[in-house]
């Protein structure tokens, strides 16, 4: 009896159930339609809305290309310093022991739970110009807050994790028996880091730099409180579209937010694209 039920209900049986395997894809598939398409879709129809003459005048109002050239030149520096800090926080954590390695290791997340406007006021308590570590390095022609290193800072610690996370189970992955061997035949530390051990980091570094530049993009907490918001000077994408916003003018928030969607859109794509080629790119159908 015991043994028919077993039978009847095993996995392989509910598996093969039309109703079974389609419930679970449709109920997937309308809460994605309902949390991300839709949402996406009446962003593009409203954008758009006016056709594309009025969109093209939108984003290229001189105001909005100073605010999408700023974001990307700020995200930009932003990935190239977290790529190679970022790696380097990952090999020291996997490849070395130390105290307080762990607790290190556990804080690198802080940032995914700090709100990002929470961020934009430490930054002003620690480089704000009455502080004494902004104030110190505004006598030296050094202006953090309210200038663009302001921006580049907060949209450093926002994506603080990404690289490291990326590169770390990678370097877990790596067996020590390479290392081993490239310094038995006289390579130094570095000779080996560079020719045996970059080379196969290499995809995850693209692949969490992406990450961070895409993140970067579509910050707003942080900015909003560092960056002083001076149109053609420090006035981000997303900072300029909530103006918008405020300003009545919802027409030029969409066709901004559409830009600036397609940018992070597209490096995603890109993102998937490395880590399934790299994950060698099966997927269950």
């Amino acid at each position: 009896m015991n043994a028919t039920r077993a039978q009847t209900y095993s996995p392989a049986s509910v598996a093969a159930l039309p109703w079974g395997r389609w419930s679970l894809r449709a109920v997937a598939l309308i809460w994605l339609g309902l949390m991300i398409a839709l949402p996406l879709a009446v962003l593009f129809e409203h954008g758009l809305r006016e056709g594309i003459v009025r969109f093209w005048a939108e984003i290229t109002n001189p105001l909005a290309l100073a605010a999408v050239r700023l974001t990307i030149f700020a995200a930009a520096v932003m990935t190239l310093i977290n790529a190679a800090m970022g790696t380097l926080t990952a090999y020291v954590l996997v490849r070395y022991r130390f105290f307080g390695s762990r607790l290190f290791n556990s804080l690198i997340d802080l940032p995914f739970a700090i709100p990002t406007l929470v961020t934009g006021v430490m930054l002003v308590l620690l480089y704000g110009p009455q502080r004494t570590l902004g104030a110190w390095l505004e006598a030296r022609g050094a202006h953090v807050i309210f200038a663009r290193p302001g921006i580049v800072l907060a949209l450093l610690f926002i994506t603080y994790p990404f690289v490291i996370r990326t590169v770390q189970p990678v370097l877990m992955a790596i067996e020590r028996e390479q290392e081993e061997a490239a310094w038995t035949l006289g390579a130094s530390r570095w000779q080996t880091f560079s020719k045996v051990i970059l080379p196969m980091i290499t995809p995850a570094i693209i692949s969490g730099a992406l990450l961070s530049f895409a993140r970067a993009l579509g910050e707003f907490g942080s900015i909003v409180v560092v960056a002083g918001n001076i149109p053609r000077s420090t006035l981000t994408a997303p900072v300029y579209v909530f103006g918008q916003i405020e300003s009545q003018n919802q027409m030029g928030a969409s066709a901004v937010s559409i830009l600036l969607l397609a940018l992070s859109f597209t490096l995603m794509l890109l993102v998937d694209w490395m880590q399934g080629k790299r994950g060698g790119g099966h997927v269950a159908r």
